[in-house]
């Protein structure tokens, strides 16, 4: 998948319905007029760099309760995703993309070369959707480190404008 598919700042959020834990199905449409949407896409469930980030949405929740919801989103399955929430107390439901459908429609479904083994998987990234379901800002090659702290500057700073 070429990179250039990734949605940019201001277009539509690709549609999408998934299973979930513990929700059952999410719709990102359920959100439109209501809710911000932090989308944050991950390669896998209870791995060191994607329990940190997890982690960093939970203990940051507060700061995004009130008018957006946070929902991570893998290739691993709703099991998966239940014993990672159980685990580690996540206060948000996980997505279980396991076709990687919704990565492909995101551009964040990539050829990755780990020790000179190339293999198709996710790339870290996260998008901010707004009220109205557009793009309001994409993080496309997340470092862990911070990186919940710039979603919040980001959403504090929509929610000011």
């Amino acid at each position: 998948m070429a990179e250039s598919a990734r949605p940019e700042v201001g277009d539509k959020a690709p549609a999408f319905t998934l299973a979930a834990y513990p929700a059952g199905k999410i719709k990102l449409s359920q959100y439109q007029g209501e809710k911000y949407v932090v989308l944050y896409f991950y390669p896998k469930d209870d791995t060191p760099g994607c329990t940190t980030e997890a982690c960093g949405f939970r203990d940051q929740h507060d700061d995004f309760a009130a008018d957006t919801v946070v929902l991570g989103i893998s290739p691993d399955s709703v099991e998966s995703h239940e014993k990672f929430t159980n685990k580690f107390s996540l206060p948000f439901p996980l997505l279980a993309d396991e076709d990687h459908a919704i990565a492909e429609k995101y551009g964040v479904w990539v050829e990755k070369n780990m020790y000179g083994k190339k293999s198709m998987g996710v790339q870290r990234a996260t998008f901010l959707i707004d009220k109205q379901g557009k793009i309001a800002a994409v993080w496309p090659r997340v470092k862990v480190e911070g990186h919940v702290q710039a979603v919040a500057a980001k959403l504090d700073e929509l929610r000011n404008a």
